[in-house]
């Protein structure tokens, strides 16, 4: 298999969180190619990262698709659990740690861009998003386990990208039992071998 990868890229690092909890990191072959490359075109007409070519050439884009995928495969324990209450949380886990990063990714360039009225009321939205995520699974963080569904990955790598793009937006205060959760998967290779860089 191939990924167009970035290794900022907070979407592309929960796949491969993904493939390290699910044993298939050394079967992915990454290409560092831009989402500005014509060359990604070819393979995904939104021209995004991250991309996943897999063995017979099936292109398949967005981290939930991909990370199901991923999921399908291999013999490692599965991340996303069989249907019933246990999913639904998963999933619901996964939407929620991806609306973080939704709320995220595009204000970087805001910031960067003359600060109006409009721009600011954009930002405070995007900023309250973040702030109520975070409280929101500060009230389930005593339920979360060690990296062993999607949802557990999705937020581990969301409060990630928090501390690699927003480290001068603290979200530690006020929410000491998820700070205490992602203190103990940090360590654990899913998080510890895709630290993003750039």
């Amino acid at each position: 298999m191939k990924i167009a990868h970035s290794a900022a890229s907070p979407y592309v690092r929960k796949v491969m969180a993904c493939a390290i909890a699910r044993g298939l990191n050394d079967k992915i072959e990454r290409m560092k190619i831009g989402t500005t490359d014509p060359a990604l075109l070819a393979f995904n007409p939104l021209s995004k990262v991250p991309t996943l070519i897999t063995d017979d050439g099936m292109s398949l884009y967005d981290s939930p698709v991909i990370c199901q995928y991923l999921d399908s495969i291999g013999t490692a324990p599965k991340l996303y659990p069989s249907p019933g209450p246990a999913l639904w949380t998963a999933l619901r886990q996964e939407a929620l740690a991806d609306g973080i990063l939704d709320a995220t990714q595009p204000r970087r360039r805001e910031i960067a861009l003359p600060q109006d009225e409009g721009r600011k009321a954009y930002i405070a939205l995007q900023q309250g998003k973040v702030a109520r995520a975070l409280d929101a699974l500060e009230k389930e963080a005593g339920s979360l386990g060690m990296l062993t569904t999607i949802g557990e990955i999705a937020i581990g790598c969301a409060i990630g990208y928090l501390e690699f793009r927003y480290a001068n937006e603290p979200w530690k205060p006020g929410h000491p039992k998820l700070e205490a959760w992602y203190d103990k998967v940090l360590k654990l290779p899913p998080l510890a071998e895709t630290m993003p860089v750039g």
